[in-house]
Protein backbone atom coordinates (compact mmCIF):
# COMPACT_ATOMS: atom_id res chain seq x y z
CA UNK A 1 0.00 0.00 0.00
CA UNK A 2 0.92 3.12 -0.98
CA UNK A 3 1.06 5.92 2.05
CA UNK A 4 0.33 9.37 0.79
CA UNK A 5 1.57 12.51 2.54
CA UNK A 6 1.01 16.32 3.58
CA UNK A 7 3.27 18.98 2.22
CA UNK A 8 3.32 22.37 1.18
CA UNK A 9 4.21 23.93 -1.86
CA UNK A 10 7.59 25.75 -1.44
CA UNK A 11 8.66 26.82 -4.81
CA UNK A 12 6.90 26.80 -7.87
CA UNK A 13 7.45 27.91 -11.61
CA UNK A 14 4.09 28.17 -13.41
CA UNK A 15 6.00 29.03 -17.12
CA UNK A 16 7.80 25.16 -16.32
CA UNK A 17 5.09 23.81 -14.61
CA UNK A 18 7.18 22.27 -11.85
CA UNK A 19 9.08 23.34 -7.94
CA UNK A 20 8.98 21.59 -5.23
CA UNK A 21 7.16 20.46 -2.19
CA UNK A 22 8.01 20.49 1.33
CA UNK A 23 7.52 17.62 3.24
CA UNK A 24 7.39 17.47 7.37
CA UNK A 25 9.70 14.82 7.16
CA UNK A 26 13.11 14.32 4.66
CA UNK A 27 13.75 16.09 1.59
CA UNK A 28 12.00 18.38 -0.53
CA UNK A 29 9.93 16.70 -3.54
CA UNK A 30 9.90 17.62 -6.72
CA UNK A 31 7.04 17.84 -8.62
CA UNK A 32 5.46 18.33 -12.38
CA UNK A 33 2.46 19.73 -13.03
CA UNK A 34 0.99 16.83 -14.99
CA UNK A 35 1.74 15.23 -11.41
CA UNK A 36 -1.34 17.12 -9.98
CA UNK A 37 -4.78 15.32 -10.57
CA UNK A 38 -7.20 17.33 -12.65
CA UNK A 39 -10.83 18.57 -12.27
CA UNK A 40 -10.34 19.14 -8.45
CA UNK A 41 -11.62 22.44 -8.87
CA UNK A 42 -8.41 23.89 -7.49
CA UNK A 43 -6.96 25.34 -9.74
CA UNK A 44 -3.10 25.60 -10.49
CA UNK A 45 -0.17 24.73 -8.06
CA UNK A 46 0.66 27.59 -5.97
CA UNK A 47 3.34 28.53 -3.56
CA UNK A 48 2.48 28.03 0.02
CA UNK A 49 -0.77 25.58 -1.16
CA UNK A 50 -1.34 22.68 0.62
CA UNK A 51 -0.95 19.08 -1.26
CA UNK A 52 -1.92 15.83 -0.64
CA UNK A 53 0.92 13.35 -2.97
CA UNK A 54 2.74 10.17 -3.01
CA UNK A 55 6.57 10.06 -3.69
CA UNK A 56 8.06 7.54 -5.90
CA UNK A 57 11.73 7.42 -5.60
CA UNK A 58 13.68 7.95 -9.15
CA UNK A 59 17.70 8.19 -10.10
CA UNK A 60 17.04 12.34 -9.76
CA UNK A 61 15.34 11.74 -6.30
CA UNK A 62 12.07 11.96 -4.48
CA UNK A 63 9.08 12.85 -7.21
CA UNK A 64 5.46 13.37 -6.23
CA UNK A 65 3.11 11.61 -7.51
CA UNK A 66 -1.02 11.92 -7.28
CA UNK A 67 -1.20 15.21 -6.13
CA UNK A 68 -4.07 17.02 -4.73
CA UNK A 69 -4.57 20.47 -3.88
CA UNK A 70 -6.17 21.04 -0.22
CA UNK A 71 -8.91 23.26 0.63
Amino acid sequence: MVMREVGIVKWYDSSEGSGYIARKKGEDVYVNHSAVRSGQGAGPLREGAAVEFTVLEDGEGPTAHDVVILR
